[in-house]
């Protein structure tokens, strides 16, 4: 499995939240792709949006309910087109898998296209270790393993470098004179892949649907390297979660609605790659071998949660991400693993153990943005919900201790909010000591005890010059 450093979520959000650079990168983008989406949805009225939303969420409420049923049928469908299936319960043995695959078949170079859950697995280590060379040829990805680090958003892995970082690398990666026209830098990427694709004896996909009524792999991509992954070498490998089948192509039409408007924007994406099979006999193109290797490595357990299973649902749009307040801060390698943002934060705790990501469910200022922006209406805050709920009655000694000071902050909040002369004399001495030191006054922002986390990064607010109940008894209430 990929290398987890969820518990350094504190202190690698506090060095993400100095880094000027990434935060202008993460406005920018977050900015533009929840823009385009809003168009996007614009154009179809939000009361077609929201049946469409709707139809989604019922057909992965009804297929996760039922997922081995359609993982039966999938795997029936895969092996009457001539393929092979594979199931691994863990990364272990999804790696063992594609490993002795290419061992079988002498294979020395692996083109990549379209796989979060390779990154999951850690494959790339795994095989470069035997041998072999390992080549990603999604733009972005390519960027980040040329910088040998790892995806920071979902659909965008390299949102967080800079034209001219990416420059850079070009040219002390591969030889070429410095330049940050971005077809210029495409170009470059492009020449430097082709080969690639030429000499690959195997090409490995992720998938963004199975389809169980054909037993077809989908991927949706905007870049044709997809399809030169899936159909240029002798052998195809897809790698998918089990959560990603749906039942029909009829269903996989209300999700190629969704799925490119939600992520980027667009009415649909440049290609749609469906792969039923390996070559047939007068088929032009295509693999000569096709696996499908079908990943668990914790998914069960979110499955066997009632509180937890709806997190299956989720497409991979990364829509929740680009309106994350938390995400548009951080980014993404603050999360410590794969999947960041907020459907990481459940995601993650639910694959890798609620101890190892204790602080991504407290990752949240539960403002449902990310619930109002998921295409198939997942209620994220609720289950982020669970999740500390699930924290604060464990036997942890430190949770235990951290439950019994929100206790008492709560009770202590309480008291003051049902108690009228409390609640003035709080108001009265807040606007006293905060108005010094709001933006503007004598003192100005500083780190102040006990909340020094945030007041370290962000300005206190100035006080309004009149209090709601203030304006309450001499305006408002006139007209009652």
């Amino acid at each position: 499995m990929a290398e987890v450093a969820t518990r350094q979520f504190v202190p690698a959000s506090q060095a993400a939240v100095k880094d000027a650079q990434l935060r202008q990168a993460l406005r920018r983008a977050g900015s533009g792709f929840d823009g385009t989406r809003r168009e996007a949805i614009a154009e179809v009225s939000e009361e077609v949006w929201e049946g469409w939303r709707e139809q989604a969420r019922s057909i992965k409420e009804h297929t996760i309910g039922h997922l081995d049923y359609y993982l039966a049928m999938l795997e029936r469908n895969v092996q009457s087109a001539g393929g092979q299936v594979h199931f691994a319960r863990d990364a272990q043995q999804a790696n063992a898998i594609v490993s002795e695959i290419a061992r079988q078949n002498g294979v020395r170079t692996i083109t990549k296209s379209k796989s979060m859950v390779s990154e999951e697995l850690g494959l790339n280590h795994v095989l470069e270790a035997q041998g072999i060379d390992v080549f990603e040829t999604d733009l972005g990805e390519y960027i980040i393993q040329l910088a040998e680090e790892t995806p920071s958003h979902l659909v965008a892995p390299a949102l967080h470098k800079t034209r001219g970082q990416v420059a850079q690398l070009f040219a002390e990666q591969l030889g070429v004179p410095y330049s940050e026209d971005i077809e210029e830098m495409a170009r470059v990427a492009r020449v430097a892949l082709r080969q690639k694709f030429l000499e690959a004896d195997m090409g490995v996909s992720g998938a963004n649907f199975l389809v169980a009524e054909t037993g077809s792999l989908v991927i949706i991509t905007n870049e044709g390297n997809g399809r030169l992954c899936t159909s240029a070498p002798r052998i195809h490998v897809g790698l998918a979660g089990m959560e990603k089948v749906i039942p029909s192509l009829q269903d996989l039409a209300v999700f190629l609605r969704l799925l490119p408007r939600s992520a980027t924007g667009q009415r649909i994406s440049s290609y749609v790659s469906m792969v039923t099979g390996p070559k047939r006999s007068d088929d032009e193109d295509g693999a000569e071998q096709f696996h499908l290797i079908i990943v668990d490595n914790g998914r069960s357990r979110l499955l066997r949660d009632p509180a937890l299973r709806e997190s299956l649902y989720c497409i991979r749009c990364g829509a929740c991400l680009n309106v994350c307040p938390i995400y548009q801060r951080v980014g993404g390698h603050a999360y410590g693993w794969v999947y960041p943002g907020p459907i990481g934060s459940i995601v993650t705790p639910g694959l890798v153990g609620v101890a190892e990501a204790k602080d991504l469910p407290n990752a949240s200022t539960l403002c449902g943005a990310c619930r109002d922006a998921c295409p198939v209406q997942i209620n994220i805050p609720r289950m982020l919900l669970h999740l500390r709920s699930q924290q604060a009655e464990s036997n942890d000694e430190t949770q235990r201790t951290a439950s019994d000071t929100d206790r008492l902050l709560a009770r202590g909040f309480a008291n003051v909010m049902s108690s009228p002369w409390l609640l003035r004399l709080g108001r009265t001495m807040g606007r006293m000591v905060s108005r010094p030191l709001a933006r503007g006054g004598k003192i100005g922002p500083t780190r102040l005890p006990l909340i020094s986390r945030w007041t370290q990064t962000r300005d206190l607010p100035v006080p309004a010059e009149r209090s709601f109940r203030d304006r309450w008894r001499d305006e408002l209430s006139r007209g009652n």
